[in-house]
């Protein structure tokens, strides 16, 4: 509205400087024009205000976008550069994992070229109660007690000495194995044995009698064995039957070869 009243003023002051008459045509006419240009001043002054609102909105939201935008560029600088750590540590878990396959498929390859030769050292004694198997990356030749002692005896007889000289000759070949000799007995009590009070004591003295034939007389060095005594308590066959007991009561020699390449690996993690 003051634009209107401004185009009045000066249209008067126009007139009156002119001292000129206008006529009511003329006059008329005029004044439709300073109206004319006054709403046109009012739609100008309304989108001034407008672009003025619009500018100002514009401004927070890029502001907002700025502000954003160094959010999200921070983000993917902080995002990449954990990418890139666990890109580092992913390679080194899969050259680590690497190292291990090997490592222990040497170890199966091993393990199963021991088990072949023990097989064909051993071929003449597994119808007398021997057997060589794998389980967990380790050979077991398994004999039953009747293959290497008289009934409730502790003394090796001829035929298992027999069977432990083959087992040696192997062995004294294989320095990379490692020898553990571990006596089991069924789970009958002990009665009359004297100085073995039970079926544990049974068990210990019985892989010590073995682990003594190995080292002593086949002279594989004593640093490679461990004799245990297992007793009663990892039977093969839960049953009572006089075929369950006999299995049951045995020698397991139990065969590893040394990981000390997979042991340094973990250690120096």
């Amino acid at each position: 509205m003051k634009i209107k009243y401004l185009f009045a003023l000066l249209f008067a002051a126009l007139a009156i400087q002119s001292c000129v008459v206008l006529s009511p045509k003329k006059h008329k006419a005029m004044l439709a024009q300073i109206d004319s240009l006054t709403r046109r001043s009012e739609t100008l002054e309304e989108e001034l205000s407008r672009l003025k609102g619009d500018s100002t909105r514009l401004s927070r939201e890029l502001a907002e976008l700025n502000g954003n935008y160094k959010t999200l560029n921070n983000n993917y600088t902080a995002s990449s550069s954990k990418v890139n750590q666990l890109s580092s540590d992913l390679q080194k878990r899969e050259a680590r994992l690497k190292e291990v396959e090997e490592i222990l498929r040497k170890r199966d390859e091993a393990t199963n070229a021991l088990k072949n030769k023990l097989q064909k050292a051993l071929l003449g004694f597994q119808q007398s109660g021997l057997s060589v198997d794998i389980r967990n990356g380790k050979v077991y030749v398994s004999l039953t007690d009747k293959l290497l002692f008289p009934s409730g005896s502790i003394v090796i007889d001829e035929k298992g000495k027999q069977a432990l000289t083959q087992l040696a000759a192997v062995l004294n070949k294989e320095a990379d194995i490692n020898i553990s000799v571990e006596g089991h007995t069924d789970n009958k009590r002990i009665k009359n044995l004297g100085q073995i009070k039970d079926n544990w004591d049974l068990s210990v003295l019985r892989a010590t009698s073995v682990s003594r034939f190995l080292t002593e007389e086949q002279h594989i060095d004593p640093a490679r064995i461990t004799a245990t005594g297992k007793g009663e308590f990892q039977p093969i066959d839960p049953g009572n039957t006089p075929e369950a007991l006999a299995k049951n009561r045995r020698i397991e020699i139990v065969l590893t070869p040394k990981l000390d390449e997979l042991y340094n690996l973990i250690n120096n993690k």
